[in-house]
């Protein structure tokens, strides 16, 4: 079975049922099934075949869902990409993974097209994947569940990025696993703005939701009173944010009076989510969960469900269904209840590897070594702490970032800031906060330093606080920490 002939029982038993709705139309569950089988067409008429790397450049589209599907069928693979990032960026990327076609929305078309000559591939416009015949596909179909179907580069916090590779197989387990952390069913209404170039925006709840048979409202980017309004007018039961987009949405004037009582509940990921933040969901009567992954794996793997949301704030959750967690220290042992370890995982949703990196350490006998750093407590729910490569060694104590950066986060005169380590010739390493201020504040050194004061050990405290315009972030708005510590240390 192939992930399209998910799209096509939905559309036998519910044909009235609306599939996706983007920029003000409606399509069921037939017009999506309708619209793949004419995508396939197009694709095995541009000589698209099993294996064959195809790239999507472009907004949040149901034309990328109809690529993803059709590419199911035939037994090839979906490479979606950042359309943030600069030309050189792309070229690298089809490069590394050999594609053979780019598709690209309107809005992209002259970066595609100068990006398609630089790399000797076809181009194919989006619009015309909508030309082929319906029905029109009588010859045998290669994709099966087993078949490679997504290529995704990571955000590339660290180093450069590679290539995660998922199975239709995996993509259909992580959307078993993501139903059971919302307790998704047809009934369901998602509202999804997150770019889906990442799994985070594809995978956690828009894959999901059409594998239940649900509803996906799709916005082509974030945007804050985009998502008030029609959270308030769609009125969906379920969307997906981060704290890049949980901030303005909390900060917007119509938040107050947007009437959230259609959302049964809001889930949140990509890094730590700050308790001032959950706080504020929570007090409009949603319950606000988490979900930790990685590209690698599906991406969802340890996740907070509605039941524990506001019992258990701030944590990461329990391991998922069909997934197993360990935490392990730097010499492979498990540690106990309460020690902080690195969260290995291995799951039926984790990909197959790394695109053209066989022997990549960080996945070795079926475990993706994370490089997270958690700790778990005796109820076994997750706590994340941090980054391996981001803990700070100072005198002989381990710091982790998040800890000091979570009582930022609660300063009213803060917008954001990271901590990094910077060497120190007594102490081996220092922690340094990095804060951006709010417009029209004025707070100043001494008093960042006084919000630690008996609230964490001293030998946690910065002993730098460094103010800047902004900091540097992926595209789901995970701080770059290499790039922050390399511009202090110039």
């Amino acid at each position: 079975m192939n992930l399209a002939q998910i799209i096509e029982r939905h559309a036998q038993f519910s044909p009235l049922q609306v599939a996706i709705h983007a920029a003000g139309e409606d399509i069921t569950y037939p017009a999506l099934w309708q619209r793949i089988e004419r995508a396939t067409a197009v694709l095995l008429a541009a000589g698209v075949q099993p294996g064959d790397r195809v790239a999507w450049l472009g907004l949040n589209d149901p034309a990328m869902l109809v690529l993803l599907f059709a590419l199911s069928r035939i037994g090839a693979i979906l490479l979606p990409l950042n359309h943030r990032l600069a030309a050189p960026e792309h070229a690298a990327i089809l490069g590394h993974a050999g594609v053979s076609l780019l598709v690209s929305d309107s809005g992209h078309a002259d970066a595609a097209a100068a990006l398609a000559a630089s790399q000797d591939c076809r181009l194919l416009p989006a619009a015309e994947l909508a030309t082929g015949p319906a029905g029109g596909i009588t010859g045998p179909l290669s994709g099966e569940s087993a078949s490679p179907v997504l290529l995704v580069y990571t955000s590339g916090t660290t180093g450069r990025p590679k290539g995660a590779l998922h199975t239709q197989a995996s993509l259909i387990w992580n959307c078993v696993i993501s139903a059971h952390a919302h307790e998704l069913t047809q009934n369901d209404h998602v509202l999804s703005a997150l770019p889906m170039f990442h799994v985070g925006g594809l995978c956690i709840q828009t894959l999901p939701a059409l594998h239940a048979g649900a509803t996906v409202t799709l916005h082509a980017r974030f945007d804050a009173a985009d998502w008030l309004a029609d959270v308030a007018r769609r009125r969906p039961t379920l969307s997906l944010m981060v704290p890049a987009t949980l901030r303005p949405v909390l900060d917007h004037a119509d938040f107050a009076s947007t009437d959230f009582s259609s959302l049964r509940f809001l889930a949140a990921g990509s890094s730590t989510i700050p308790a001032a933040m959950i706080a504020a969901i929570h007090a409009r009567g949603v319950p606000l969960g988490q979900v930790y992954g990685a590209t690698e794996t599906g991406p969802v793997s340890i996740y907070l469900r509605r039941a524990d949301a506001m019992q258990h704030a701030g944590a990461a959750g329990k391991p998922g269904l069909h997934v197993d967690v360990k935490l392990v220290n730097p010499l492979g042992e498990t540690v106990g209840p309460g020690e902080v370890g690195e969260i290995w995982v291995r799951a039926p949703n984790v990909m197959c590897g790394y695109w053209a990196d066989a022997d990549n350490p960080t996945f070795a006998d079926g475990w993706f070594h994370t490089g997270d750093l958690a700790r778990c407590d005796a109820a076994g729910f997750y706590e994340v702490v941090g980054r391996s490569k981001d803990m700070i060694i100072s005198g002989g104590e381990n710091i982790y970032p998040a800890e000091i950066e979570n009582l930022l986060a609660d300063c009213p005169d803060i917008l954001e800031a990271a901590v990094v380590g910077q060497p120190d010739s007594r102490w081996g390493e220092i922690v340094v906060a990095v804060v951006v201020r709010k417009p029209g504040a004025e707070i100043d050194a001494s008093e960042v330093l006084q919000l630690f004061e008996g609230r964490i050990a001293r030998f946690k405290h910065p002993k730098r606080i460094v103010f800047s315009e902004s900091l540097p972030k992926t595209a789901l708005g995970k701080v770059q920490k290499d790039a922050l510590a390399a511009h202090l240390a110039v």
